[in-house]
């Protein structure tokens, strides 16, 4: 029945909606959870990420950035979309807490066909608390997006 249900909410889906409304769907990497997206335009949107980190044990990771699209940087049959934002993170673990500023880029696949995205990011991370430190984050994704 479930599948079922899928089925038809994909074959009902607008063809080019990936690049409006609101997505939401997985991350794997570090960190790996949850992940969403809202556009705000045809090439800005937000992204926003609560996570779990494997890298640092009972890490909670929370991320917001405001992204830009380039839909025309990559000349090809299929839809692939570089982007790159800025945003923030907040991490609540059980020996610290930081907050940092994330530098995010990537790039997306956007089938025809169906109303989902699949994305390649790593971002850069400059922590600012508890003390200032380098680290990344990266992952592979995918993303529904509903009308």
């Amino acid at each position: 029945m479930l599948t079922l249900f899928v089925v038809s909410i994909l074959a009902s889906a607008s063809a080019r909606s990936q690049d409006r409304g609101f997505g939401l769907g997985l991350i794997l990497g570090d960190p790996t959870g949850l992940s969403a997206k809202a556009w705000l335009s045809p090439a800005n949107a937000v992204d926003i990420g609560m996570a779990w980190s494997f890298r640092s044990k009972g890490f909670l990771h929370i991320h917001g950035d405001y992204l830009w699209h380039f839909t025309r940087a990559i000349q090809s049959q299929e839809r692939f979309v570089l982007y790159t934002g800025i945003g923030g993170r907040l991490g609540v673990g059980e020996a610290k807490s930081r907050l940092g500023i994330r530098v995010a880029g990537g790039i997306a696949w956007w089938p025809r066909d169906v109303p989902l995205d699949v994305f390649l990011e790593i971002a850069p991370i400059l922590d600012l608390t508890p003390a200032t430190e380098l680290s990344a984050n990266g992952g592979i994704g995918a993303r529904f997006y509903f009308r």
